[in-house]
């Protein structure tokens, strides 16, 4: 059996149901904008967007946002140093055309 690593790794997953008719320039300013500044924080290692493939019945298109970091410590010194600032700029584009829910899952292992 192969070792496991003791660091955990954690995911900050942001889960956001988008409405259409901003899904495409929600999805631009994600991956040209929102996830590189978030990066450009050192607080995460790496992010990966992956869509929910689920009919909504509220309608919209639902992705998930994983981003990676090394502790709960790192994940708190974002809260109270970026968090704000990025929630602020998301709603002030996207205001009532954007639902997210935020959660924060620990890795056990990887196979």
């Amino acid at each position: 059996m192969g070792r496991l690593k003791s660091k955990k790794m954690i995911i900050y997953n942001v889960t956001t149901n988008i409405h259409e008719s901003v899904h495409d320039q929600w999805l631009k300013w994600m991956q040209e904008k929102h996830i590189p500044e978030i990066l450009a924080t050192n607080k995460f290692s790496s992010a990966r967007i992956v869509k929910v493939l689920i009919e909504e019945e509220m309608g919209g298109i639902t992705y998930s946002v994983q981003y990676f970091t090394d502790s709960k410590a790192t994940l708190e010194k974002y809260y109270l140093e970026d968090a704000p600032k990025f929630r602020q700029e998301a709603l002030e584009l996207f205001a009532d055309k954007m639902l997210s829910f935020r959660t924060e899952l620990e890795v056990i292992s990887e196979h």
